[in-house]
This record gives structure tokens, sequence and C-alpha cells, in this order.
């Protein structure tokens, strides 16, 4: 399919390095202000960039779906890539002479958030604009399942090419990504004509949609608590690595990878998993909280490699078998309402986490902060097992 489709394979290649550039940027400068600059409040200022390029993915969705919907799809996806590589090269510049401040790192992290929140569902959008009908199922297929290599590729390289380099070559390294995929884009044609848009219908709100399915609105609050605590981890692995491990860049590029390979496996296992519901998410979320908590007591490398490891592997098959349930679960004419209130939901604790955990990073041990991050996992765990539990229960019956 991407062999016959070289436009979408060019849009593509566009995708995958917007995205690695924008985990390089996260992961990068987050380890550039907690091991490299250093200073008495790294916690909260790692915390506040982190919320900052998680907010525009939800606060953007009106916005993000009247761009889309009015605009030349291909002159978006390339004048938001290149935008992002003139933010980021700017950045550069300006960081070769003086040392960028905290309101400019988190007013940089906004802007380039803004951009990939455009970016993204753009691209899934301009799919049919890119192969032929017959290969639209395989390419979002194949577009949604690279999503995790691109982040596990950014995330691995961010703390080494900041320790090598420096704040200034890593922006340098996102703003050569972003140009790269704006020219490849820019020089790609949109073969297929845009399939016409349907009879404008009026959907049923998404309050409207969840309350007629009580056992899926649990079960994404049960989600929503759990996204809390997991993405915690973001936060406190560098504060682990320069606090209590005294490791550099490479441990914290070992960290990543290995929660995003265990991601990565858990998701091409998890349709193969013959386990109930209420197994997957409940006990899979208990796996997960043990290995998040692993390292806070017996604080090792190789202790917290293989519980992320564990954690990942129980995410990506939680992801997996929840959302085919969903898909089976809600009524074709409400899915639109469901994933956009699923999504903003899920969402909604990811700046909060990243604020919340990287306040405490400077005032509480990070040892008793990993504990506490697998602790309260837990009883959402226990949560999600009865929420599972009936979901299981109303679609055997």
């Amino acid at each position: 399919m991407v062999v016959r489709n070289r436009g979408f394979a060019a849009v593509w290649a566009g995708q995958f390095l917007t995205q690695a550039a924008a985990r390089v940027f996260q992961v990068g400068i987050v380890w550039w202000l907690v091991g490299i600059a250093g200073g008495h409040h790294v916690g909260r200022q790692s915390g506040l960039v982190l919320m900052c390029a998680t907010v525009p993915a939800v606060a953007l969705v009106p916005l993000v779906a009247r761009l889309i919907a009015r605009h030349d799809h291909r002159r978006l996806l390339t004048g938001t890539a290149a935008l992002a590589g003139a933010l980021a090269g700017t950045a550069a510049s300006v960081s070769h002479a003086w040392p960028l401040p905290i309101g400019a790192l988190c007013a940089l992290a906004l802007l380039l958030a803004c951009c990939q929140a455009v970016f993204d569902p753009c691209l899934s959008t301009s799919i049919p604009e890119l192969v032929a009908d017959e290969d639209i199922e395989s390419a979002t297929g194949f577009q949604l399942a690279t999503q995790s290599v691109a982040g596990l590729t950014g995330g691995f390289l961010g703390p080494l090419v900041v320790e090598t380099t420096g704040a200034t070559g890593l922006l340098c390294c996102c703003a050569t990504a972003y140009l790269t995929a704006a020219a490849l884009i820019a020089a790609t044609g949109f073969a297929h004509r845009a399939p016409s848009a349907p009879t404008p219908v009026h959907p049923a709100p998404s309050r409207h949609v969840l309350r007629r399915l009580p056992s899926v609105r649990r079960m994404l609050l049960c989600f929503t608590a759990a996204n809390f605590f997991s993405t915690a981890v973001f936060v406190l692995d560098p504060l682990f690595v320069r606090g209590t491990l005294r490791g550099g860049g490479t441990t914290v590029s070992a960290f990543e990878a290995a929660l995003g390979a265990g991601t990565i496996a858990g998701a091409a296992l998890g349709s193969r998993v013959g386990l109930r519901l209420a197994t997957v998410g409940g006990g899979g979320l208990a796996i997960a909280a043990v290995g998040f908590a692993a390292p806070g007591l017996l604080p090792h490398p190789g202790v917290a490699a293989a519980g992320l490891v564990a954690a990942g592997v129980c995410i990506g098959a939680i992801g997996v078998r929840f959302m085919s349930c969903f898909q089976r679960k809600v009524p074709p004419q409400d899915k639109p309402a469901f994933f956009a209130a699923m999504q903003a939901l899920i969402s909604a604790t990811l700046p909060v986490s990243s604020l919340v955990f990287g306040a405490l990073g400077d005032v509480v041990a990070v040892r008793l902060l990993l504990v506490a991050q697998g602790a309260g996992l837990l009883p959402v765990a226990g949560a999600t097992w009865v929420a599972a539990t009936r979901l299981d229960t109303e679609e055997r019956s």
C-alpha cells in the first residue's frame, strides 16, 4: 500500500518527523532542565513545560475542527510544519546567544503543541485525498499503528541529543525535522479528490451519548483517573534519574525506550489475549501500578526498566482491547461525538498531572512519589475491574 501510494508515503514521513520532533523537544528539554541546567525548582519547571505541551490537544479541538473543514489540507499541513520549524529555528538562534528563560520555553512548548494539534487530525482527515478508496482502511491503520514508533524514537533521542549538543542543538534538530516535513508535504501532490461532504446532520451532544451508555461512561472515568497517575512518569523519571540514580541522558533514553517498546508490544498482543475485559483492565492497571512503584522501593536501573516495560505492555493491551469494545458498543451515529468526548476526557488530566507531580518533585522525595504514583493507581485498578465486569456482562448478554 505504501509503495503504491507515493504521496501518502511522503506525507506519512512528514507526520513521523513532526511527531518525533515534538517528542524530542518534550523529553529533551525536560532533561535539560532537570539534569543539565539544574536549579531550585526543576520539578515545577519541567511540569510547567509538559503542561504547556499537552494543553492545546484538549483546548483547541473546536478551533482545529473548523480550520480543517475550511482550509486546503495540503496547505494547512505544510503551513503548520513550516511554522513549527520557524519557531524552533528562531528559538535555537536566540538560545545560542542567551539562555532561554522558563517562560520562553513554556511559550515555545505551547506554540509547537498548537501546530501539532492541527497537523495530526488534518493528516488523518487527508488520507482519502492521498490514496484510492480501496486503500483508505489500510492507510489509516498504518498511520495510527506507527504513531507509537515516532514517539518511541523521539523519546529515545531527546535526552541523548540535548546532552550532546545542548538546548541549541536540540532545537536545531527539531527545526530540521519540522522543515523537512514541510518540504516533503509541499512537494507532494494530493492525487485523489476529497469526498464531498455529507448532508449536514445534528448529532447528539457528547454528554447525551455518554448518558445513554452508563457502563462505557464509567470506564472512561476510570481511564481518566488512571491517566492522571500513569502520565506522571514523564515528570518523575527524569527526577529519579538525576536525584536517585545520579545517571545521565543515556539512562533517561533507556527508560523512555522501555516504556515505548512495552506499549508497542502490548498493543500488538492486546487483540490476541483471550482474557476477560475485567482481567485486562483491572489486572493490567494493577500490574502497571507495581511497575511504576517498583523503582521507588528498589532504586536500581534494571528494576525501573523492567517495571516500565511491564507497565507499557499492560497500557498498550488495555488500549487495544477497550477501544475494540467501544467500537462494538457505541452506535455508529454516536461515534464521532463519543470519540471526541473520550479524547477530551482522557487527555484532560495530562496537564494537571504534569503540574501537580512536577511541583511535588521539588518538595517530596522522588522515591516516595513513585510509590505514591503506584499506590494511587491501585484503587483505580479496582474500580476499573468492577466497571469492566459490568461492561463484559452487557457484551455477553
